[in-house]
């Protein structure tokens, strides 16, 4: 089995699409979503994309789509883009967010029992970075007892070991930091491989049509801050680091 995991798509529908016309998606036995779906600049055309693709995608809930939820039903919430975004959602689209599960376990032959979640199996919101240490790694997985472990949240690609345990994190489809394009693994259950993939796709274009179709407010500042600049992954694991305590 092949296995597609998006993660961080944040309503970037022209990144989405790039990535699900790559053959390698398209061939895909199963997609597999770790969350944050939606909160973004076009999140209604998004979840219509990924809906439209029927019992073949896997979902899971992340902070981003919990906080959509909530401003949709009248909550606060300190972004104004996810503001602007859950105040969009039609009501059956509400409903979907907030019935997703915060984890999906799939039994992947050679990768072993996979555990997907959005940020680490204790909260959807908590950063874990590739160069976090072997004692954080040790308090975050306390308890997980799956061979694989594949999650997102920080919009930065990364394989590694935890104690003879593999982590895999796609990076982002729609914000990703480090490297432009829009990132995704593949996981092929019949040998045990992983593979990080980037899928480029024209930034300026995909700017102007955000900029054209969306309505939000601010989104030409927006799309220059997320699309059209690539945030650098050193500034990243350094501010998250700090996030993280160090």
């Amino acid at each position: 089995m092949r296995i597609a995991v998006l993660s961080d798509i944040h309503g970037v529908l022209p990144a989405l699409e790039a990535v699900l016309a790559d053959p390698d998606v398209a061939a895909a036995d199963l997609l597999v979503l770790t969350g944050d779906i939606a909160a973004g600049p076009q999140p209604v055309e998004t979840l219509d994309l990924l809906t439209g693709l029927g019992e073949r995608v896997l979902w899971v809930n992340g902070n981003a789509d919990r906080e959509l939820v909530e401003v949709a039903r009248g909550g606060p919430c300190e972004y104004e883009i996810s503001r602007w975004a859950g105040e969009r959602l039609r009501p059956d689209q509400v409903d979907l967010l907030a019935a997703l599960p915060d984890r999906q376990v799939l039994d992947l032959g050679r990768l072993g029992t996979t555990l997907f979640v959005h940020a680490t199996p204790r909260r959807d919101d908590e950063m874990i970075l590739v160069d976090s240490a072997l004692a954080r790694w040790a308090e975050v997985l306390d308890g997980v007892t799956a061979d694989t472990v594949v999650l997102g949240n920080t919009h930065m690609p990364f394989v590694r070991l935890v104690d003879r345990r593999l982590v895999v994190n796609p990076g982002s489809v729609g914000m990703p930091y480090g490297t432009s394009g829009a990132h995704w693994a593949l996981l092929d259950s019949g040998i045990g491989a992983v593979t990080l993939r980037r899928t480029p796709f024209d930034a300026a274009a995909a700017a102007s049509r955000l900029v054209a179709e969306s309505g939000f407010d601010d989104i030409e500042q927006w799309v220059a801050e997320f699309v059209t600049a690539t945030y650098s992954d050193t500034e990243a694991l350094d501010d998250f680091a700090k996030a993280e305590g160090r």
